[in-house]
Order: structure tokens, then C-alpha cells, then sequence
């Protein structure tokens, strides 16, 4: 295929831009007004204390729904939430066909099972190294290595160049699991003339290298080995590398193996689906695992994060049913703290510390993690061996982006680009740069329903989360006349020896009655009236008392 006059090659992140997570990216060819896309994944972020009650956040994926019929394709580089898990909510949205890698493939049926959508979606699984064309795009999966199986970087061929796309990446040299960096691949395309590469930016500003999961497999078996009385180890469960290697460290230390978790039953099924982790004894379940000697057991737990509902959570709370830890036993954080959990990661630390756990990070151990992105000198390599004309930095906050821009500038990089979400480039033809910009907002998931970013609902939690709550109910006869009340109720607002909260209540409510009395007669027949004159009152009463401004209902009940 030839490019003809007016076609354009254009790449479009709408989430993983400017934000570690949530990546969605779009590429583009053709003339603007009959343009075929392919989608690179369709990954979740998650909430935070700033969205109260919502704990998964999608992309959203305004823009692109009005071409999806010029959708060819959602092309999944690996099986991370960050890059898959928007796929079973958003699909119904874009209904593309799907192509992934066994291994995020089977973890993608899971998830599409559990939404009730697995048999709508067409998935194709992809061998490693495959080809396969989506109209002018022919797309080759390049094999990488990273904290997950089967991570792979993407060349996008089109007739007006090639586009490397990452994903997530390092270079280790013993990944354990699954093969080592494609370096040849890369080579070669380099040779071939690599247009733009689209790369991950996560740990520009880290000098040298990430390390390799054999090494950490080496420090999990030092350390675990001379332990006495129970063990538990919290990793990412997606990391299966790292799973086998505690796993493999616990058998060396004659430990049988108690898998503690959802994820981790579900990565370890998707694993062996695959080939992955032969030669390991059964695991035993949480009950038959009370029977062990402690000595003899080690639990391998999700919730490294602090996550308030996975195991380690509430094996630290006390209130898991099968698993307990205490005074003797052990922790073991083979993890990071991804920025944003510091404090219920904190939390979680010390609630184990106060059961008499001892405790184990990467901080005071730095063997027992190694992160799963490059850092600096993987960078350059990178750049050396695809030679591109165009860096696009992604999969980064700005800072990673901008400095990672002009990391590739020192690199002799002819062109950089470092787009926020939103931002549409074109790669090609001419110099690269930025052409228009397009919506690029978020959907939160809410008590299992997708909500606008600024929705009401959010908004008025924040609103009370922050404020408090003021319930005024007032009772009045046919006449207009009081019966009952005006009374008032509060939730997260506070009172002191000095000022106790009844006496504010109360002072509220005088000024809440008196405000019903001046209303006119004739007007007390209308519930607006009489509930606008509450509302106005009360929240300039709270506010000369507590300097806030609660969320107040108003009821008004005729007797």
C-alpha cells in the first residue's frame, strides 16, 4: 500500500500522558476525513482519597466512540490492569476485535466472563512475535521483558514509516520467565528506519538499571531460608516471576505454599495455562495450612499496597478467617510503594508491626525488588539499537515526560514530542507535532456504575466528606403553623467543652424557626418556600459557626 496525497499518520494518547496508569493510545491513518484507528490497550487507574467511594477509573473514550466503526482493532501489549483493565467496560462502547498474547488473553476472558460479555467480543490470540495487518497498519509483536509473562513491544508499519510502540519494558538479562529482550528485532527495524518510538517513561530520572528478577530470586531464598515461625510475602500478583521465585525460595527452605487471594489464585491458573511455573508442589489451602508447624508454611499474599480489601489487609486487621500472623512471624514486602499508597501501605506496616510481625521492604532489603521499567542506561540502549527520528515520550507524569524529552534530545534525537492526554500528533508527514486537541476526561466507576468525572454524585461526597451534613426536618400543620420541630441532626461536624454540638444544634434551630415564622402565611402552603428559607438560614448559621459549608437537606412534613 501507498500513501496518497492527503494521508496522515497520527498518534493520540487519551490516557497515560501526563499520569502513571490508565493507558489508552490511538493511532491513526489516512486523510482526516477518512481516517482507520487501532487502539494500544485500554487500562484502568485507581481511586484515591480525593474520590471518595470509587475505586476504579476509566478513560474516557468520547472521542474515539464517534469513529467506532473506523475502529480495526484494540492490540493489548500485556495483561497489566493499567493496560487491559477498561477493556471489559469499555468495549460495549468501541466494539473492536481484540488481539493479545495468550497469557493476556486468558486473563482478559476472566474479566469479560465476569462482565457477562465474553462470548460478544472477538479475541485473537496472537503468538509471540506474530504479524498480523489492521488495514494500512501492519503491527509485529516484539518481545520485552518486564514484571509480567509476555510483555511485548509493538512495530506499527505504515506507508509513511514505522512506529516502535513499547508499552511497559526493562532490559533483564534472566527474566526467569518467558524470553529475554528481542534486541535483533529491534535492531533490525532500527536498520530498517524507525520513524517515531512511543516509550515508557516511568523511571527516566533513575539512574543505571532496573536489575534483574534473578538476583531477587537469589536474595528471597537468603532471606527466607533462616527464618523461624510463619511467613507471609506480599508481591504484585501479576508478577509472575516473582511468585515462582518466592515459591521456589519457600520450597528451599522446606515451606509449603499457601497462595492468600484472589489475584493470586487467578495469575497462578494463568501461568500454568501458558507453561509457566512446572515443577512446583501443589499449593495448599488457607484451612489445611492452620495445620501446619509454623515453620513449615509460607502464605504468598496479595495487598502490598494496602489495599483495605486484600488479604494482607486483613490478615494485619485480624479479621481474615484462616490466616493469622503475631509475635515471631514475618513479612516480607517484595514490592514498591507506587507513589499514592504511601500512607495505607504505612498503615498496613504498622498495624503487622503492632502484632509483634517483623517486617521486611525493599528499603532495608533492596534485593528483594527490582522495579519492571528501565531506567536511564536501559533508556539509551533502547535509543540506540531503534535509532528513531521521533521520541514520544508516554507512560509518565510531566515531569517523566519532559525530562525523558530531553534525555532523547542528549541522545542526538533529531525530534521530541511530549503530549498530554488529549493532544493529537502527527508523526507524519512533515515535523512532528501537535494538531489538534480532542477530550480526554475520565469515567469513574461508582457503586458499579460508569459516571461522568464531574458527576453530581461525586461532587456532593466530596462536598459532605469534607464539610459535613446538616438534616433539618420541620412539621407543619394545614395552616402553616409549627407542630414539630424545626430539628437538626449532624454527621462530621464537631463540637468542644466550650461550644458542645447539641448547643450549636440547638442554636441552629432557633434560627431555623424563626425563619419559618417570618415566612408569610400564605406562602407556608409551598415546601420550596419554607425549605429554601431552612436551607439559606441554616448554612449561614454553620458557617459562623464551624467556618464550613455542610450539605444540608431540608424536610418538611405536613401534619
Amino acid at each position: 500500500m501507498k500513501a496518497r496525497k492527503n494521508d496522515e499518520l497520527v498518534f493520540l494518547p487519551l490516557g497515560g500522558s501526563n499520569e502513571i496508569g490508565m493507558n489508552f493510545n490511538l493511532y491513526g491513518y489516512g486523510p482526516e476525513d477518512d481516517r482507520k484507528w487501532i487502539v494500544v490497550d485500554l487500562g484502568i487507574t485507581f481511586g484515591d482519597q480525593t474520590t471518595p467511594g470509587v475505586e476504579v477509573i476509566l478513560p474516557d473514550p468520547e472521542f474515539i466512540e464517534q469513529y467506532a466503526d473506523d475502529i480495526l482493532g484494540i492490540v493489548l501489549t500485556h495483561a497489566h490492569e493499567d493496560h487491559i483493565g477498561a477493556v471489559a467496560w469499555l468495549w460495549p462502547r468501541l466494539k473492536a476485535p481484540v488481539y493479545a498474547t495468550p497469557f493476556t488473553a486468558f486473563l482478559l476472558r476472566e474479566k469479560l466472563r465476569d462482565a457477562g460479555i465474553l462470548d460478544d467480543v472477538d479475541i485473537t490470540e496472537v503468538p509471540l512475535s506474530g504479524k498480523f495487518a489492521l488495514g494500512p497498519f501492519e503491527l509485529e509483536l516484539i518481545t520485552l521483558t518486564h514484571s509480567i509473562p509476555e510483555p511485548n513491544g509493538l512495530a506499527i508499519r505504515t506507508p509513511l514509516g514505522v512506529v516502535l510502540h513499547t508499552g511497559d519494558w526493562k532490559i533483564d538479562p534472566d527474566p526467569l520467565l518467558g524470553g529475554v529482550t528481542d534486541d535483533d528485532a529491534i535492531r533490525k527495524l532500527g536498520d530498517e528506519g524507525v520513524l517515531a518510538m512511543v516509550c515508557d517513561s516511568t523511571n527516566v530520572f533513575v539512574d543505571g538499571h532496573a536489575g534483574s528478577e534473578a538476583d531477587v530470586r537469589k536474595a528471597l531464598v537468603s532471606l527466607i531460608k533462616p527464618l523461624k515461625g510463619k511467613v507471609a510475602v506480599a508481591c504484585f500478583a501479576s508478577n509472575v516471576a516473582r511468585m515462582d521465585s518466592v515459591i521456589r525460595a519457600a520450597e528451599a527452605a522446606d515451606r509449603r505454599v499457601c497462595l492468600v487471594g484472589r489475584s493470586m489464585h487467578r495469575m497462578s491458573a494463568a501461568a500454568r495455562s501458558v507453561g509457566l511455573m512446572k515443577g512446583l508442589k501443589d499449593f495448599i489451602n488457607e484451612k489445611e495450612a492452620r495445620h501446619f508447624p509454623e515453620d513449615k508454611i509460607l502464605y504468598l499474599c496479595t495487598g502490598s499496597q494496602g489495599e483495605a480489601r486484600a488479604a494482607l489487609a486483613r490478615i494485619a486487621s485480624g479479621t481474615h478467617p484462616h490466616v493469622n500472623l503475631g509475635k515471631g512471624d514475618h513479612a516480607i514486602f517484595s514490592s514498591r510503594v507506587i507513589p499514592g499508597n504511601e500512607v495505607p501501605i504505612r498503615n498496613l506496616q504498622n498495624h503487622l508491626a503492632d502484632r509483634g510481625v517483623r517486617l521486611y521492604t525493599e528499603r532495608d532489603h533492596p534485593g528483594i525488588h527490582v522495579s519492571g521499567h528501565p531506567c536511564r542506561d536501559e533508556l539509551a540502549q533502547m535509543y540506540a539499537w531503534a535509532r528513531p527520528q521521533i521520541a514520544v515520550p508516554t507512560h509518565g507524569e510531566r515531569r517523566h515526560l519532559l525530562e525523558h524529552a530531553l534525555f532523547a534530545k542528549d541522545l542526538q534525537v533529531p525530534q521530541t514530542v511530549s503530549p498530554r492526554n488529549g493532544d493529537m500528533v502527527r508523526l507524519a508527514p512533515g515535523r512532528a507535532e501537535i494538531i489538534d486537541e480532542v477530550p480526554a476526561g475520565r469515567l469513574y466507576v461508582d457503586g458499579g456504575m460508569v459516571t461522568p468525572e464531574n458527576g453530581d454524585a461525586l461532587k456532593e461526597r466530596r462536598h459532605a466528606a469534607f464539610n459535613g451534613v446538616l438534616m433539618v426536618t420541620v412539621a407543619l400543620d394545614g395552616k402553616g403553623r409549627i407542630v414539630s420541630g424545626p430539628q437538626i441532626r449532624a454527621i462530621g461536624l464537631a463540637g468542644d467543652a466550650d461550644f458542645p454540638l447539641d448547643e450549636a444544634l440547638d442554636d441552629l434551630a432557633l434560627d431555623a424557626e424563626q425563619a419559618v415564622k417570618k415566612i408569610p402565611a400564605e406562602e407556608r402552603a409551598f415546601d420550596e418556600i419554607v425549605e429554601s428559607a431552612l436551607s439559606r438560614v441554616v448554612k449561614k448559621g454553620a458557617f459562623r459557626i464551624w467556618e464550613r459549608k455542610p450539605v444540608v437537606e431540608t424536610t418538611v412534613l405536613r401534619i
